[in-house]
């Protein structure tokens, strides 16, 4: 046999048992999972919903919206495919594997290329984002096309980062043995052993692109935080303009209401980025337990800490892509009201440009009010 399955002779029938989690523990996981899996797709699903209609209503922009069905989209896809398979794979049957060689390598692609599309989606949100903010003049040449194109790039390079794999990744065979008689088969999705280098590559490099991600988002962050904390003391200085027919509009207001929605869409960018941070990182350690070491290195309590370290970390995984919708009706008001409205299906919003114009009317009547008053009283 091969070397790399040298620590699976060497174990004993108890010690397979003991990396195997005790029954209660397994319908835990599968409570926690089935909970965490609804939630998932109703609060993406519902997101998703809500963005279109905010849209439609005038309170969100075309390429904010694409960016957030995108981000969901991908959360989606984390959640459906990968957590029955994980359900199953990792859970219930960790030491045997059902799956051929091609559908094992095709699991990990897809679940690989889901997986990076989240964190880059949230990568371009950021960039355009960023643009807006600290450089309006360059983003009014932006179109619906720019927008397009940052998303399409975003699940290109998902692709991409996942495309090795496909090669380094399959089914192995292994076998324990009492006393020189077969008494179970084994069977691995796993990393082959004579793609290791090309697994090692991938895996390594996958993990900058996730460093890289979460720097360049929060540098951004602290940029536009800088930029709105900057033009909020200079508020003051434009106060009214006057149009054609001379009416007087106080474009304070309108500012107001763009400052908010940036100012929200920051908090939620500073939000994921913790989340992301938190949440992925002990799936990156993880992953990395495999790439620093080869398989026929693997001791049996380096082998024991992957083991109890696979559904922990997995947990908090699937728990990132659960957590955007929470994180946006955390970060938006707006975003909230319609969120519960959509989830009663009760919608009352109104379109944006209907209560502008409406407070006008008012304030301008009332103002009229006054001015007759005053006149009277002379």
């Amino acid at each position: 046999m091969d070397r790399e399955y040298e620590i699976v002779e060497e174990l004993k029938l108890e010690d397979w048992k003991d990396l195997e989690q005790v029954t209660p523990v397994k319908v835990f996981l599968t409570v926690l999972y089935i909970f965490i899996l609804l939630i998932g797709i109703v609060g993406n699903s519902l997101t998703i919903k809500v963005t279109q209609v905010l849209r439609k209503n005038g309170y969100l922009q075309k390429n904010v919206t694409d960016h957030m069905v995108s981000l969901a989209c991908s959360d989606l896809l984390v959640l459906l495919i990968g957590m029955p398979v994980e359900l199953y794979s990792a859970i219930w049957f960790p030491f045997s594997s059902t799956s051929g060689n091609v559908s094992c390598k095709i699991y990990n692609f897809v679940f690989e290329t889901c997986s990076y599309a989240t964190i880059l989606n949230v990568a371009t949100l950021s960039f355009e984002r960023y643009i807006a903010i600290c450089h309006p003049l360059k983003y009014k040449s932006f179109s619906a096309s720019h927008t397009i194109k940052l998303i399409i790039f975003a699940w290109v390079t998902s692709v991409l980062v996942a495309i090795p794999l496909l090669f380094a990744t399959g089914t192995e065979d292994g076998t324990y043995h009492l006393e020189k008689e077969l008494i179970q088969n084994l069977t691995f999705c796993t990393n082959l052993t004579s793609m290791w280098g090309i697994y090692r590559s991938s895996i390594f490099v996958a993990f900058i692109v996730y460093i890289i991600v979460l720097l360049s988002v929060g540098v951004m962050c602290k940029r536009m935080i800088h930029v709105l904390s900057s033009t909020n003391k200079n508020t003051f200085k434009k106060s009214t303009i006057q149009d054609t027919n001379s009416r007087t509009f106080v474009p304070k207001h309108e500012s107001s209401k763009v400052k908010e929605a940036r100012k929200q869409t920051i908090l939620f960018l500073v939000l994921i980025v913790a989340a992301l941070a938190g949440c992925w990182m002990p799936n990156q350690i993880r992953r990395l337990m495999t790439a620093v070491k080869s398989k026929a290195n693997w001791t049996m309590p380096y082998f024991k800490s992957y083991v109890i370290l696979h559904p922990i970390s997995d947990t908090f995984f699937y728990i990132s892509s659960v957590l955007n919708p929470f994180l946006y009706n955390l970060s938006s008001r707006q975003f909230r009201r319609v969120f519960v409205q959509v989830l009663l299906c009760k919608l009352t919003i109104t379109h944006v440009n209907k209560r502008h114009v409406r407070q006008p009317d008012i304030s301008s009547t009332r103002s009229s009010h006054k001015s007759t008053r005053r006149q009277q009283g002379d």
